[in-house]
This record gives C-alpha cells, sequence and structure tokens, in this order.
C-alpha cells in the first residue's frame, strides 16, 4: 500500500501565499484604474467632439444667417437702384422735353432767320425711315434751296457732335427731294463749355444756347454739307 505525501501547510507558505494574491490584486487594481481613466478619457474626448460639432453647426446657422441677410440687402439694394434709375430717367426726360420746346418754341417765334438765310416752314421731331435706315430730327427748318437741321440737348457734350454730323447723311438719304438743297447744321444746349464749343465751330456746327431769357445763335463759321 502506497501513501501520498501531501505539503503541510506551515504558517510561513499561508503568508507567502495572501502576499502572492495581495500583489495580483494590486495589479488587476491598477490595470482597472488605467481602464476606467483611459475610459474616462474617451468620454470626455467624445464630449469635446459633441461640443465641437455643436459650435460648428452654430457656425453654419450662423453663416447660413449672415447670407440670407446679405442677399436681401442685395435685393433691397438692386430695388433701390433700379427705382433710383427710373427716377434719373424721368428726370432727364423731363430736362429734354423742355429744352425742345424752349428752342422750338424760340424758332417758331421768329429766329427763323438763320444762318444768314430766312427759312419759310419748321417741323419738330421729324420722324424719317427708308429700307432699313431711320433717324429723327428734333428741328428742321426749310427755305426754297437750305435746310437746317438742329439737334437739342439739355447738356450738351462733345460726344453728340459726331450725332449731329450723321444727321446731314441720314437727311439726304431719307428725304431724296432735298439730296440737291444746301444742308446746314446746328447743336442747341441749355449749357456749352469752352472744349464743346471749339468742336463746333471746327466741325462746321452752330452754336444755338441760352444766355440769359435769349436765345443766342454762332454761327459765322458754318460749313454746308
Amino acid at each position: 500500500m502506497t501513501t501520498t505525501q501531501h505539503q503541510i501547510a506551515t504558517p510561513e507558505s499561508v503568508w507567502a501565499m495572501f502576499q502572492e494574491i495581495g500583489r495580483k490584486q494590486e495589479k488587476t487594481d491598477r490595470q482597472m484604474q488605467e481602464t476606467d481613466r483611459r475610459m474616462q478619457e474617451t468620454r470626455e474626448q467624445m464630449q469635446e467632439t459633441d461640443r465641437r460639432m455643436q459650435k460648428t453647426d452654430l457656425q453654419m446657422q450662423e453663416t447660413d444667417r449672415r447670407m440670407q441677410e446679405t442677399d436681401r440687402q442685395m435685393q433691397e439694394t438692386d430695388r433701390r437702384m433700379r427705382e433710383l434709375q427710373k427716377s434719373v430717367g424721368g428726370w432727364g426726360n423731363n430736362f429734354g422735353s423742355f429744352a425742345e420746346e424752349y428752342f422750338f418754341n424760340s424758332f417758331e417765334k421768329g429766329q427763323q432767320n438763320f444762318f444768314g438765310k430766312k427759312f419759310d416752314e419748321i417741323s419738330r421731331n421729324l420722324k424719317l425711315f427708308w429700307q432699313g435706315l431711320t433717324d429723327e430730327y428734333d428741328i428742321v427748318l426749310y427755305n426754297d434751296d437750305a435746310v437746317a437741321i438742329i439737334e437739342i440737348k439739355f447738356k450738351a457734350h462733345e460726344n453728340d457732335i459726331d450725332t449731329v454730323l450723321k444727321k446731314a447723311e441720314t437727311f439726304k438719304i431719307l428725304s431724296p427731294n432735298y439730296k440737291d438743297f444746301k444742308i446746314y447744321l446746328g447743336l442747341a444746349s441749355m449749357s456749352f463749355y469752352p472744349a464743346l464749343e471749339n468742336r463746333c465751330i471746327e466741325s462746321g456746327i452752330a452754336i444755338i444756347k441760352q444766355v440769359g431769357d435769349k436765345v443766342v445763335i454762332h454761327d459765322k463759321h458754318l460749313k454746308t454739307f
């Protein structure tokens, strides 16, 4: 008969076993604490990410609001610009109509002795067209051998000179009955400046302007077209 020998526990061996268990427990506690710390960091990072995302959403909402406000302001600006353009256009038309009325009345009441000649007839706002060509003439004076064409501007500019010169060409085409007549040109304006008057003189166009309550005509430099 065989007898199995068992190790007999001693106070020392029991104490050593408890110490080993204690060390393993401490290690386990440290690992759990580290795990808790990392989980806490992860939660904090997720919270920070959520906070940043919420902040980004708020910024995007604010950006959208500002863009909508900018669009509204631009629409309002466009509306006001259109109203201003209408007003300015209306004023311009009124000024132009006033100038036309003023100069036409002046010629009709006795200024038909013009360019050293007497004119028998006067037309206003004459519109002519033929084969796709069209033009309009503010005032046209007629006699037996000459025609005087007057362009009227409330405030004339040097750019208007080319427009006036072209009137002689188009009138001969659109009014063939007068193609052999002498054509005289005049520019009437409520105001002139030196450079404009010089251009008129160089081009042979009469200067017709308001001086006080009278219409003054400078036509010594006239050319025949």
